[in-house]
C-alpha cells in the first residue's frame, strides 16, 4: 500500500500527536495572552492603555494636566496610546504564535494572510 504514495501508520500517528500537542499548547497560550497587561502610552506619556496579549482593552489612564487642553489634544493623545499598546499587543501575539508553531507556515497565523 505504500506504493500509492500514502503514509505509513507510524508517520500518521506521529502527525496526530503534534497536532494534538500543538492544540494543547495553543490553549495554554490563549490563556497567558488573555491574562498579559500590555502597557501602551502616547508620545507626551501623558496617556497610558493597557491590553490584553488578545487586544481587550484593559484601563486606561489619563494625566490630569492632559484634560485641561483642547478636546483634540486629548483625543489624539488617547489615539496614539491605543495605537502603541495596539501594536505591542498584536507584535507579542505573532511572536508567541510563532514560539508555538516553529515556524510552520500555517494559514491565518502570520496575519499576512
Amino acid at each position: 500500500m505504500a506504493g500509492f504514495g500514502l503514509p505509513n501508520l507510524g508517520q500518521l500517528a506521529e502527525a496526530f500527536r503534534k497536532a494534538q500537542q500543538i492544540q494543547k499548547d495553543a490553549q495554554k497560550l490563549q490563556e497567558e495572552l488573555d491574562a498579559m497587561e500590555i502597557e501602551g502610552q502616547s508620545e507626551d506619556g501623558k496617556v497610558h492603555i493597557w491590553l490584553s496579549g488578545n487586544q481587550q482593552p484593559l484601563k486606561v489612564k489619563i494625566e490630569q494636566e492632559l484634560l485641561n487642553q483642547e478636546k483634540e489634544t486629548v483625543e489624539e493623545a488617547i489615539l496614539s496610546a491605543l495605537q502603541n499598546a495596539f501594536t505591542l499587543s498584536t507584535s507579542t501575539m505573532k511572536s508567541r504564535m510563532e514560539e508555538l508553531t516553529g515556524g510552520l507556515n500555517l494559514p491565518g497565523m502570520t496575519g499576512d494572510d
